[in-house]
């Protein structure tokens, strides 16, 4: 016999599960035993190419999370240049306290790197991210608001040297993780399902 779930409940963790950059309580720390928690539900994602080869670094030392919130800002900062857009208040909001989030979770992977070709990257991050996607998730499920970051994954070798990371070993997300305060988490405003989804062939919205 199947196992019956809660429908209504793992909808609703997959529907708000939002980036939060605000209404966060930056003075309560996340408990150790929780992060391994939310952890463990992430090491059952589906998993290809690379493998078993997830590791989740979690950092809440102040001095590190200072040096890792200015190198977050200057990303930022030559990004919004580069592009001539303005830094959205929300993104600002998270920016100005970063080093004062009590954990930053790093999903990495230390699988030898794909070549250039689609395929491969597809499945070596194939293997890493759906276990990022799992801990977010988890993470909501216990009231703790996360953002899904990745500009840090762009200066690899700096964020390596502030956590001592060795060689081989390459960072995707960081999550700055805290429990919300007063968030409300609600579905965002998507298109329907019959507007993105084909049938048979590309652009074919008839489903036979």
């Amino acid at each position: 016999m199947a196992e019956l779930l809660d429908l209504a409940s793992v909808d609703a963790v997959l529907s708000t599960a939002r980036s939060v950059r605000r209404k966060l309580d930056f003075d309560r720390a996340v408990e150790p035993e929780t992060i391994f928690e939310c952890v463990n539900i992430a090491t059952q994602a589906p998993t290809g190419l690379g493998g078993e080869s997830w590791r989740f670094l979690v950092v809440t030392e102040p001095d590190r999370k200072r040096q890792l919130a200015d190198l977050y800002r200057a990303v930022l900062t030559d990004l919004a240049r580069q592009r001539g857009i303005e830094v959205k208040a929300t993104q600002q909001a998270l920016v100005d306290r970063l080093h004062e989030i009590p954990a930053m979770i790093f999903v990495c992977t230390t699988a030898d790197k794909p070549g250039a070709e689609i395929a491969g990257q597809v499945a070596y991050y194939g293997s890493i991210l759906p276990a990022a996607w799992s801990l977010m998730l988890a993470l909501r499920a216990r009231n703790l608001g996360a953002t899904w970051t990745t500009l840090l994954a762009s200066r690899q070798q700096e964020v390596a040297a502030i956590l001592g990371m060795p060689d081989g070993v390459v960072q995707t997300v960081m999550l700055p993780v805290a429990y919300t305060k007063g968030a409300k988490l609600r579905k965002a405003d998507r298109l329907d399902a019959t507007h993105v989804t084909y049938w048979e062939t590309w652009g074919n919205s008839n489903q036979g």
